[in-house]
């Protein structure tokens, strides 16, 4: 006899026995191509498993318009054209997607657009390197964050689940400051970047007495407008972002500085219209980009 109770019987979760998320670890759907919690690629997840071994993630952070798309998509391709004594091999078509990006702008002589705030519109890059000096192949994941997330993750910890999460796996940071600003006065660049080295800090948790070992390059940008950045990096922080220089000496216990530019020169361009400004690479002269990874990669 019939009780009247309806009874729902409810399928086998999908997320049960699909796909694990690199970079947060939520369960996702076998066909999902973004992860649900952190919007991560799962591309990631597929390539990563047919090499059987846990890739490392070396996190670019820095400001908005500090140059992180730029610096990153330069590195992806020289990497990709066996600089110094590497070796890149990437690991599916969407790692190239940056790199293409950022090339085919700059050749236009134009600077790529900015990063999209929405995680899900990222670029990620995911490459096997090899060093050929010490025969050392590294899975690396190098996503393109944007500079207004991360500052709004600062902000609030955890608005943005995938740098919070990122940035704990990371094997090694590049931090990128613009240098330019700070060589004329202001004092935005070192606050910045001291809010982006207390977040890590903080995230480490580690004891007053402990200090971070995660390898941690500052790379001082633009250094085309301040070249005493190329003969002193180390000293330019202590005289110009002091307060950046401070924290990492008493919390960080491998740090590395150098310095870095990519316009071998700038124009500027205005409209007839409404008289706006837009700054114009006219060609491009890569200095120092390929060594705060390289430092990083020894590290791991």
């Amino acid at each position: 006899m019939s009780t009247g109770t309806t009874v729902t019987t409810t399928p086998s979760s999908t997320f049960g026995a699909g796909v694990e998320c690199f970079v947060c670890g939520a369960a996702n759907a076998v066909s999902a191509l973004q992860c649900r919690e952190c919007s991560a690629s799962l591309a990631l997840v597929h390539d990563a498993k047919a090499q059987e071994r846990e890739p490392k993630v070396v996190s670019i952070v820095g400001e908005s318009n500090v140059g992180k798309t730029v610096y990153l998509g330069f590195l992806l391709d020289m990497l990709s054209q066996r600089a110094g004594d590497f070796e890149a091999i990437p690991k599916g078509a969407y790692s190239i997607d940056l790199q293409q990006v950022v090339i085919s702008h700059m050749a236009r002589r134009q600077f790529p657009p900015k990063t999209p705030m929405e995680a899900d519109r990222w670029y990620w890059a995911y490459y096997q390197i090899l060093q050929k000096a010490t025969n050392k192949w590294v899975d690396l994941v190098m996503p393109d964050m944007a500079g207004e997330s991360l500052a709004a993750e600062v902000a609030t910890p955890k608005t943005f689940r995938v740098i919070n999460s990122l940035l704990s796996k990371s094997a090694g940071t590049i931090l990128l400051v613009d240098a330019a600003m700070a060589a004329n006065g202001s004092a935005h660049p070192d606050f910045f970047a001291l809010k982006m080295i207390s977040y890590i800090d903080a995230m480490h948790r580690a004891k007053r007495d402990e200090r971070i070992t995660t390898p941690t390059a500052i790379v001082l940008c633009k250094a085309d407008h301040c070249p005493e950045c190329f003969d002193h990096p180390r000293r330019f922080v202590q005289a110009n972002l002091n307060r950046l220089w401070n924290l990492t000496e008493s919390r960080f216990a491998n740090v590395e500085f150098f310095a870095c530019s990519v316009v071998g020169s700038l124009g500027y361009a205005a409209s007839e219209t409404d008289g706006y400004v837009t700054p114009v690479p006219l060609h491009t002269a890569l200095r120092g980009v390929l060594e705060p990874f390289q430092w990083i990669i020894e590290q791991v």
